[in-house]
């Protein structure tokens, strides 16, 4: 007999009041002496209006750590028909941890206070939401564990607050106007990144009343073997396209040469991005059969900018796939790009938006450019 997998709820948890862009530089902090004039060029670009941030608006203090954030989230799986107490696998997936060591994973069930279970964490960027989420999924799939929660979640705001940026000179803002993929600097990641948590109770039964997501499919691919690092911390990139991490360097050049900040390959990522994340992979479905375009309902692309929504979908025609934009579902613009949460921030606002019903087939698309790897997820509404 063949076993299924259910998603049986979704819960996200955003901290504290949205922010404004207005509202930004005064939250995280104005660097140097004069407002950021990139700003406003990059909000007009990625089309966010609104994110959430785990920092006091009074005191520019954080107001949640990442184990914190991920543990509210799980709590409101609570209901009448299921008590965290009764997890039986606990994945969680984070770009950045609140520490080294131990995972993140550990410490959030150590905030939860919940009974022994078993606890892994899922590391990477913004697959590493997906990570957990298909470990839960194997786990039941294989009889292992009769309910899984996975988890994903981002506190960017504690890397993007001002006091670990240094002034941007004006030579990058004049480059950007003539050249937008240029935004993708430090400034841009401060005017992109925001925090948030979302989680997934999984079983092997729908829920008896109310909407079920069943799990057709989950296919992650890494195409590291044929791109070196585009996105990347701790570390330096050096000219032959490696990585020098940061173990390699003196703790005096850890500040000095800002070793632990988040970099991208600009030029990379923009030559490489689409063809790898979207039309190889997706071409490779759809010639296989195992994603029909015609019989999507909703799509829910994450992509960091709304500068990237047409490429993405011109991207998707390219590899056979095309989803018309007015099937598209995205909560960027409100929600901010929260990495590995996004896909269960989305996911659950289309829950409990009341628009699905029985039998609506789901698409779900999550790239990475840490070094180009990307995730797919068919979900039925039943």
């Amino acid at each position: 007999m063949t076993r299924n997998v259910y998603i049986n709820n979704i819960q996200a948890f955003l901290p504290n009041e949205a922010v404004t862009n207005n509202e930004m530089e005064s939250v995280l902090g104005q660097v140097g002496s004069r407002p950021s004039r990139a700003r406003k060029m990059i909000l007009r670009s990625n089309k966010i209006t609104s994110r959430y941030y785990a920092v006091d608006k009074e005191t520019g203090l954080p107001t949640h750590t990442n184990a914190q954030l991920t543990a509210q989230a799980i709590r409101q799986l609570n209901c009448e028909s299921f008590n965290i107490a009764d997890i039986e696998l606990l994945a969680c997936g984070t770009t950045v941890p609140d520490q080294l060591l131990p995972n993140h994973a550990l410490m959030v069930h150590g905030e939860l206070g919940i009974p022994s279970c078993e606890v892994i964490a899922t590391s990477g960027i913004c697959l590493s939401g997906t990570m957990s989420l298909k470990y839960g999924y194997m786990s039941v799939l294989s009889g292992q564990s009769e309910n899984a929660v996975a988890t994903g979640s981002e506190t960017a705001s504690a890397m993007m607050r001002a006091k670990n940026f240094k002034e941007e000179v004006d030579i990058k803002v004049d480059a950007l106007q003539r050249q937008p993929e240029i935004a993708f600097e430090k400034d841009f990641l401060r005017w992109m990144l925001s925090d948030g948590a979302g989680a997934v109770l999984m079983s092997a039964k729908p829920n008896e009343t109310g909407l079920t997501l069943k799990i057709d499919w989950i296919i992650q691919k890494s195409y590291a073997n044929e791109q070196d690092a585009c996105m990347y911390a701790g570390a330096e990139k050096q000219a032959d396209g490696s990585l020098k991490g940061w173990l390699a360097y003196d703790s005096s050049e850890w500040l000095s040469q800002s070793i632990f900040s988040v970099k991208q390959d600009v030029k990379q990522l923009n030559e490489n991005i689409i063809e790898y994340t979207v039309t190889k992979p997706l071409q490779e479905l759809v010639e296989k059969g195992q994603v029909e375009p015609d019989s999507i309902d909703y799509f829910l692309p994450h992509y960091s900018s709304g500068y990237f929504r047409d490429k993405v979908y011109q991207g998707m025609k390219k590899a056979g796939c095309d989803i018309p934009q007015d099937k598209w579902f995205t909560n960027l613009a409100t929600k901010g790009n929260t990495g590995s949460a996004s896909i269960y921030i989305m996911l659950e606002e289309l829950l409990h938006s009341g628009k699905l019903k029985a039998g609506d087939k789901l698409l779900c698309y999550v790239p990475e450019s840490g070094r180009f790897s990307t995730a797919f997820m068919q979900l039925t509404v039943v």
